[in-house]
C-alpha cells in the first residue's frame, strides 16, 4: 500500500475517534459479556450502607492528573469551549446513551462537578532502515486518551456505573450516535478485563466502522467512592490497520491512585 493510500485509510478509519480527541474533549470543572468474546471481569465491591460523599470542585481539580503523575506521554489541559455537552451527542438508541457519552469524552449521569485532561503517548521511533510506510505507521502508533473525572452526589456514581454496564450489554451488537450532524458507528461492544484496585471498574473494546474500515477503540471506567474516571482511547495505527492495541493501563492506575 502506498503511503498516500495508507494515510487516507488511517484518516478515514479514525475520523469519528478524532472528534473525541480534537473537538469533543473539554476541560474545567463544571456542575452539572454478552458483548463479544472477551473475558468478563469487573472489579466490583459490595456497596456500603450509605453512598460515598461527592468531592468538591476544588478537590476534583486537585485529583486530576498532572505531568508529574505519569511516567510517559504528555498530559494537557483542554479548553472548555471544546467540550461536547450531553445534549449535543445524540444516541440513535437511547439505551446506548451512556456509551455515547463515554465515546465523546463526556460522562454518564449528572455529576456534581467534572474535570478533564488529555493524554497522548510518546511517539515511537521507526526501526533502522524503515521505509516511508513503516515510518508513517511508527508515527501513528501512539494512543490518545481523554481522562474525565466526574464526582456524584447521592449515589449517582454507583448508578452511572450500572447504566454503563447495562448499555454495554444492551448495545453489544453495535450502536451509533451523532454530534452536530456527524455520525459515528460502532459495530460491536465487548467487555474485557477490567483494572484491579477500584471500588468498581469496567473495560470495553469497541469496534468502530468508518468508510468501510473497522478499527478498535478502547475504554475503561473506574469508580472510587463517589467519583468516576473515564478513559476512552484511540490509536491511529490501529485505525489504519484494524489491529488491536494495548490500553495504557499505567494511566488508569496513576489516576486511580490520586483518587484514593
Amino acid at each position: 500500500m502506498r503511503v498516500t493510500a495508507l494515510r487516507r485509510t488511517a484518516l478515514a478509519a479514525s475520523a469519528a475517534a478524532l472528534a473525541l480527541l480534537v473537538t469533543a474533549c473539554g476541560g474545567s470543572s463544571d456542575g452539572g459479556d454478552k458483548g463479544g468474546d472477551g473475558k468478563t471481569a469487573q472489579a466490583e465491591k459490595s456497596p456500603s450502607a450509605a453512598p460515598a460523599k461527592a468531592l468538591t470542585a476544588a478537590e476534583l481539580e486537585k485529583a486530576a492528573l498532572t505531568q508529574a503523575d505519569v511516567k510517559s506521554g504528555k498530559v494537557s489541559e483542554v479548553a472548555a469551549k471544546d467540550d461536547v455537552a450531553q445534549d449535543k451527542a445524540k444516541a440513535k438508541d437511547p439505551a446506548c446513551a451512556p456509551l455515547t457519552y463515554l465515546m465523546v469524552g463526556s460522562y454518564a449521569g449528572k455529576p456534581a462537578a467534572s474535570v478533564k485532561r488529555t493524554w497522548v503517548g510518546d511517539a515511537k521511533k521507526p526501526a533502522a532502515g524503515a521505509n516511508a510506510e513503516e515510518k508513517l505507521m511508527a508515527g501513528l502508533d501512539r494512543s490518545k486518551v481523554v481522562v474525565t473525572l466526574a464526582t456524584y452526589a447521592d449515589g449517582g456514581a454507583e448508578q452511572a456505573m450500572k447504566d454503563l454496564k447495562a448499555a454495554a450489554q444492551k448495545c453489544a451488537g453495535g450502536f451509533s450516535y451523532a454530534v452536530t450532524g456527524d455520525e459515528s458507528q460502532y459495530e460491536k461492544v465487548a467487555t474485557t478485563q477490567a483494572p484491579a484496585g477500584a471500588d468498581d471498574a469496567l473495560a470495553l473494546t469497541l469496534t468502530m466502522s468508518a468508510d468501510g474500515v473497522k478499527a478498535p477503540v478502547k475504554a475503561v471506567v473506574v469508580r472510587q467512592g463517589a467519583t468516576l474516571a473515564y478513559f476512552p482511547a484511540v490509536n491511529l495505527a490501529a485505525a489504519a490497520t484494524g489491529k488491536d492495541f494495548e490500553f495504557p493501563a499505567d494511566l488508569a492506575q496513576a489516576q486511580l491512585a490520586k483518587l484514593k
